[in-house]
């Protein structure tokens, strides 16, 4: 039995839950690569955070049988980082950089050119040196589509948009992650958490691992919903996945339409945590909406949804 909720993650594109045409995408550029005994084509993997844009990326190297290296964005500030990166590439192996909205500009366009020429420009001593590059598959993942250069995203075979999942779609990814694990879960377990997701699997899996433990600390063998309860009562989630924060802001707008700099004011947080961290997610999800003066209004979803879980 495994103890952490990332012990065991999906191994083969038969493996992965939902998105199923992202899924074929990839299905039909593996086969294609296999037939002509080439590198898979390089692919920018976008969408929200803990939509499985890291998992993916996995996947499509180990379908390809071929060394994998991966590595943050946050990490390729200089030009000889992305060297040092690029240097490490062999022949088919497939190159991951994770949040690669956080590249410069100077990085992204190195990173073009070195596609474009298969070459790595260095420049020293009054001249440019150029070293070629091995044939590698390079995978950018990115929650900020509109950060990339267009050069850049122009230059990904595969424009990979992976999107939220269904709550059934959900429901088989924590049965199979439980399962996988080795955590023996009770039946009405894996749609309770579902409904509290916001339609991620990483908030899914969070929510399993919350669960798991509980469990655990009261020696238990079977992870129930009593354990799910007490799990989503610690961390403040209600069942329908708020927290805390997201109920007061809520809460905030019950008496009348307000703008984000009242309600930040009032929560004590920076408008643009409200605006990128917290909005986003109770817009998309039908809990608030904006007026045509930008104010947010709360919806009659939310508003009974509160009267429902009172002070939870």
């Amino acid at each position: 039995m495994k103890h952490e909720i990332n012990d065991c993650r999906p191994s083969s594109l038969n493996h992965l839950i939902g998105n199923e045409r992202v899924k074929n995408q990839v299905r039909v550029a593996l086969e294609s690569s296999f037939q002509d005994g080439t590198r898979f084509p390089h692919s920018l993997l976008c969408g929200d955070a803990g939509l499985g844009k890291s998992t993916l990326a996995n996947v499509i190297a180990q379908e390809m049988a071929s060394p994998f290296q991966e590595v943050l964005g946050q990490n390729l500030q200089k030009p000889a980082d992305l060297v040092a990166l690029l240097l490490q590439a062999t022949d088919k192996s497939t190159v991951h950089i994770d949040e690669c909205h956080e590249l410069p500009r100077q990085i992204q366009t190195q990173l073009y050119m070195c596609l474009d020429q298969r070459l790595l420009m260095i420049p020293g001593g009054g001249s440019v040196q150029s070293i070629p590059l091995e044939d590698f598959t390079l995978l950018l993942s990115t929650t900020d589509e509109f950060k990339i250069l267009t050069p850049l995203s122009s230059r990904m075979r595969l424009q990979l948009h992976l999107e939220f999942y269904t709550e059934r779609d959900l429901e088989q990814i924590v049965a199979t992650r439980a399962r996988e694990l080795g955590w023996p879960l009770g039946d009405a377990v894996p749609p309770l958490i579902a409904k509290r997701a916001k339609s991620t699997a990483r908030k899914a899996l969070s929510i399993l691992q919350s669960s798991r433990r509980m469990c655990r600390s009261e020696a238990g063998s079977v992870i129930t919903q009593e354990h799910l309860f007490q799990a989503c009562e610690i961390d403040g989630i209600d069942s329908g996945g708020l927290d805390s924060r997201e109920r007061k802001y809520l809460r905030l707008l019950i008496e009348k339409p307000t703008r984000v700099n009242v309600l930040a004011s009032s929560l004590g947080c920076p408008a643009k945590t409200l605006d990128t961290h917290i909005e986003p997610t109770l817009i998309r999800l039908g809990w608030i909406t904006k007026d045509e003066q930008g104010r947010r209004c709360i919806t009659a979803k939310a508003i009974s949804h509160l009267k429902e879980v009172g002070d939870e």
